[in-house]
């Protein structure tokens, strides 16, 4: 390895900005030098480049700023940092958005520019990749790695006698995963298992609240299933406010982990250890150690998700069946990522599912790069639709079961709302991982501030939460504007919504759209209440909030 240094930051709530740094961390890895690849809120960007002046900066972005870079994005922007801090710093910036957004890659294009200010010397242009494009971000991301190479290799040849890797060679594996005799049992920890936080619970910490209830809240005749859930979350030193979101970890189905341990003739109750490759390297948060592969499957590789190009690359490494590899060469090359979109994307096809379809390539994978080869199964994010005021040590959730068909026979089904509702109370302890982060929306300081909510379905969830945290404190200026199919079907809260009504503390509009033959939503109701609205934004300065 050369010992210049590149480190390639992301900011990533979907996957997709990470896979394209791990992907260039892997075409860093073939021109011998060293990377390291990580999330933006963990890299201290001025101190770092101070001490490797031969540092590339490689911004990987969203259209929206995802979590994991909101702390980095508040220190980069700080007025007091000086106007040098980082002329010793080479740096691209790479945008992934969707010109379908008002802002198209805004937070790339303000990056570029901020890091300009403070002295960055930038490889190449900003680069923005669009969602929108035929054939995907990839029709920018392709040639900008092309450009950036050459920069790169231009100011940091080679070293004498290197070459760069084929992309024929397989890489070694982030980590080695090495087996213990079957007479070495070990305990492991569980992230089901309820124990006293240590500090406030977070993603690498989540605290394993007990589900209390989960109830249907729609009729049985209504197309869609939607569930009130209830955590108790006692002891856990969990605080919220309305309109801040409970992140959730959720895990794969008994019926999934079977299907792919058989196909890869994996033994689910063999415990391991993971070994890093590359020193430095560190090993996967929340996988216990040693673990076993039926808790590495269930709780942490995402086989359900949709694989990516880079799934496909790897995958063609191992294939044994010339057939199977042609095709997944195919699949991962430019050329053939409009017939891979049609495959994979437009009928949401899962990895497990792929998997299938290629079962000489599957049953020839070693157990090594599981984790190079399947992303890990990312928390979801749920609007807290309680207030602590009303409910003390309760947490509750709306969660619409997602469902819906593609051309494929099986119905597809969202991981973690599918997960949620098969949970029981009735049949035991039955924990779930969950921590807080706050959330965007912001209720009004003074309770004399009236408030206007627009939450069709389960949209109103969080004006669940600030209506209940506003009763608690006395406020009579909260105006719902609620809409769904069928006053008699999904409906939510009606009974608790018409009582606070009666008591004052609620002016409710409600928009059924089906109970007519003329539909009817939200919209409608605002104009016909035209007058009252207007009133209370002029005169009383309210505040609008909408979400669904």
């Amino acid at each position: 390895m050369a010992e210049q240094g590149l480190l390639v930051l992301f900011g990533s709530q979907t996957g997709t900005a990470q896979d394209t740094a791990e992907r260039l961390g892997r075409e860093a890895q073939r021109r011998r030098l060293r990377c390291r690849v990580q999330a933006l809120d963990s890299c201290d960007v001025v101190s770092g480049t101070r001490a490797a002046p031969a540092l590339l900066l490689c911004s990987i972005l969203l259209p929206l700023q995802p979590w994991n870079q909101l702390m980095f994005w508040r220190f980069i922007f700080r007025k007091s940092l000086p106007a040098r801090s980082l002329c010793q710093l080479d740096y691209a910036v790479l945008g992934l958005g969707d010109s379908s957004y008002p802002k198209f890659n805004f937070v790339a294009k303000k990056l570029h520019k901020r890091l300009l200010q403070l002295g960055g010397n930038p490889l190449l242009p900003v680069a923005l990749g669009d969602d929108q494009h035929d054939l995907g971000p990839d029709a920018v991301v392709d040639p900008w790695l092309v450009a950036l190479w050459d920069k790169i290799l231009a100011l940091y040849p080679l070293p004498p006698g290197l070459e760069i890797i084929s992309p024929d060679v397989c890489l070694p594996p982030k980590y080695t995963l090495h087996y213990l005799p079957e007479d070495c049992p070990q305990p492991e920890r569980d992230l089901l298992q309820a124990a006293a936080p240590q500090a406030a619970p977070c993603e690498l910490q989540p605290f394993a609240a007990r589900v209390v209830s989960n109830q249907r809240v729609t009729a049985h005749s209504h197309f869609q299933d939607v569930r009130l859930i209830e955590f108790d979350i006692a002891g856990s030193g969990i605080t919220f406010s309305a309109g801040d979101v409970v992140m959730i970890q959720p895990q794969n189905c008994p019926e999934d982990v079977q299907q792919f341990c058989q196909l890869l003739r994996l033994e689910p109750h063999r415990r391991f250890v993971l070994e890093p490759t590359e020193p430095g390297t560190s090993l996967p948060p929340l996988l216990p150690q040693p673990c076993t592969i039926q808790y590495l499957v269930t709780h942490y590789l995402d086989i359900s998700c949709v694989p990516r190009r880079s799934f496909f690359e790897l995958l063609a490494h191992f294939s044994t069946s010339e057939l199977e590899r042609e095709k997944l060469q195919e699949f991962s090359s430019a050329q053939g990522q409009e017939e891979l979109y049609s495959y994979c994307n437009r009928p949401r096809r899962t990895t497990l599912e792929v998997l299938w379809d290629f079962p000489h390539s599957t049953c020839a994978i070693p157990a090594d790069y599981l984790l190079d080869l399947i992303p890990r199964i990312r928390p979801r994010a749920f609007s807290i639709a309680s207030s602590l005021l009303a409910l003390p040590e309760r947490m509750q959730i709306l969660v619409a079961v997602v469902r819906y068909k593609t051309r494929l026979s099986k119905p597809r089904r969202g991981l973690c709302s599918t997960w949620l509702a098969s949970l029981n109370p009735e049949q035991g302890d039955v924990r779930v991982p969950l921590w807080v982060k706050k959330g965007g929306m912001k209720f009004p300081a003074d309770p004399a501030t009236p408030v206007i909510m627009i939450g069709p379905g389960t949209g109103v969830a969080p004006f669940r939460a600030a209506i209940q945290e506003r009763v608690a404190l006395g406020c009579r200026g909260n105006c719902l504007f609620f809409g769904c199919r069928h006053q008699s079907k999904d409906f939510y809260w009606q009974t608790e919504w018409e009582e606070l009504v009666t008591k004052g503390f609620l002016t409710l509009f409600t928009a059924f759209s089906r109970d007519q033959d003329e539909k009817v939503y939200v919209q409608h109701r605002i104009r016909e209440n035209g007058k009252l609205v207007w009133e209370l934004l002029s005169s009383e300065n309210a505040h609008v909030y909408l979400a669904g």
